[in-house]
């Protein structure tokens, strides 16, 4: 058993393809219309045939209240693995990108974590975990 698709729910899809994929960096793989909705994923550049984010719409009253909950507590929506999270923060301010939480080492664990604001409403953590 293995992981193909996992979501996070965005109140705009266009949004946040070009947010995933103009400022994370990420690759589109399918972007299909169902409807007044589109099928629409992202990978990793490193790893395009591995697990694809799905970019679901929060039309759903369930999605969109779950979604609104976890922003407003500061809770991050999803986790990416970063090789230096430090480079990356420094890369994405560069873009624009707001950050709720600037790089941190976590005291203990060796990892360092970052937060930043995905412009489609969720909080989306970059982690560096230490070997």
């Amino acid at each position: 058993m293995r992981i193909k698709y996992t979501s996070v729910y965005v109140n705009d899809q266009g949004k946040a393809l070009k947010f995933y994929t103009e400022s994370l960096g990420f690759v589109k793989k399918a972007d299909v219309t169902a409807g007044k909705y589109r099928w629409l994923t992202v990978a990793s550049p490193e790893d395009q045939e591995g697990t694809q984010l799905v970019l679901e719409p929060n039309e759903n009253p369930a999605a969109k209240t779950y979604q609104e909950a976890l922003f407003k507590q500061g809770i991050r929506a999803t986790l990416l693995v970063v090789d230096d999270v430090q480079k990356e923060y420094e890369r994405l301010k560069k873009l624009d990108v707001k950050f709720t939480m600037e790089p941190t080492k976590l005291a203990g664990v060796g990892s360092t974590i970052a937060v930043l604001d995905d412009t489609c409403g969720n909080l989306i953590q970059i982690a560096q975990f230490q070997n």
